[in-house]
This record gives C-alpha cells, sequence and structure tokens, in this order.
C-alpha cells in the first residue's frame, strides 16, 4: 500500500514539475514584437490599447554570466484621454525581474508567477503620464546550464488595454 501512494506521489510531482516546464517556456503571443538582432538593439516601438511603449523588446547581445545581471529600461506613455491603471507586472521566468516608475514612487520588484506572491499594481498612469519599467536579467540565476541564446518576457496588465508584453534577450557565455 506504501508503494502504491510513493507510486502515485511520483507521478502527481513529474506531472506538477512538467506542468511547469511548459508554462515556463511559453513564448509571447503572435501579436506581441520580439527582436533578436546585435548588441543593444531595441525593437520598435508597440501600442496596446492607450498604453505605449518606445521599444517592445531589447537585444542585449552578448553578455556573459561572470559579468553579473544587466539591465533595460522600457518608457511607458498613456496615449489615452483617460488613465490606465496598471494592474498586474509578472516575468516569464524566475532570472527576470522588473520595477515601475512612475514620478517618485517605485512598485516592485516583480518576479516569476509560482516563485512567490505577485502582488497586484493597482498604479495609476494618468493620461500623457509616463513611467518607465526597469527590467534586470541575471545570466547566472540558471548556473552553467543556462548558456546560450534566451528571451524574456514581462507581462503588464492593465484594465482598459489587456496585457503588454516586453521581451528581453540575450546570448549568455560562461
Amino acid at each position: 500500500m506504501n508503494n502504491k501512494k510513493l507510486s502515485i506521489g511520483i507521478i502527481v510531482f513529474v506531472l506538477i514539475v512538467l506542468g511547469l516546464f511548459v508554462l515556463g517556456r511559453s513564448g509571447p503571443g503572435d501579436d506581441a514584437p520580439v527582436t533578436v538582432g546585435d548588441n543593444g538593439v531595441a525593437g520598435e516601438p508597440v501600442q496596446r490599447g492607450m498604453l505605449s511603449v518606445d521599444k517592445g523588446s531589447f537585444d542585449f547581445g552578448m553578455i556573459s554570466m561572470a559579468n553579473g545581471k544587466v539591465a533595460q529600461g522600457f518608457a511607458i506613455t498613456n496615449t489615452g484621454e483617460s488613465a490606465v491603471t496598471i494592474t498586474k507586472i509578472y516575468t516569464s521566468c524566475m532570472c527576470t525581474i522588473a520595477e515601475l516608475a512612475l514620478g517618485d514612487k517605485v512598485f516592485g520588484p516583480y518576479g516569476m508567477p509560482g516563485h512567490g506572491m505577485i502582488p497586484s499594481t493597482n498604479a495609476v498612469l494618468e493620461p500623457g503620464a509616463q513611467g518607465n519599467i526597469q527590467v534586470v536579467f541575471d545570466p547566472a540565476a540558471h548556473g552553467p546550464a543556462g548558456i546560450g541564446t534566451v528571451t524574456r518576457v514581462v507581462y503588464v496588465e492593465t484594465k482598459e488595454s489587456g496585457t503588454l508584453e516586453l521581451s528581453i534577450s540575450a546570448t549568455v557565455t560562461p
């Protein structure tokens, strides 16, 4: 009887791990911009409803684990005529965090769901107002197995405009 319970427990554990793996590997939707290019190449401007961003993606190019974390800012603007409420911000991987700065107020850091609670943001961006989403990527987070080309996504959920996706990419070397 104990062997049967142990076997069922192992199967459930494996299914959960596989499910998390599949969710973690989900890429951006078909409408999300992803640009991969030379070192420091930014993608095209993106607009999702009333919320626009100066670039939808950024490629760090070749980066070394030994050199530590890298960061990139994304300028966001409310181009609409009414306020936009940013309800949640989260990332596609535990190696990536994001913070939202609106004036003197900083929200976050926000990480990956399943690796700690993702709190509600509830930050209001007034018409014409700008903010900045700072994305920090730690190339050493996955250890030696984390070398190669990676793409990570930051999801910015709003009440009014749906979800805006910002992506970063890099080629990680030891």
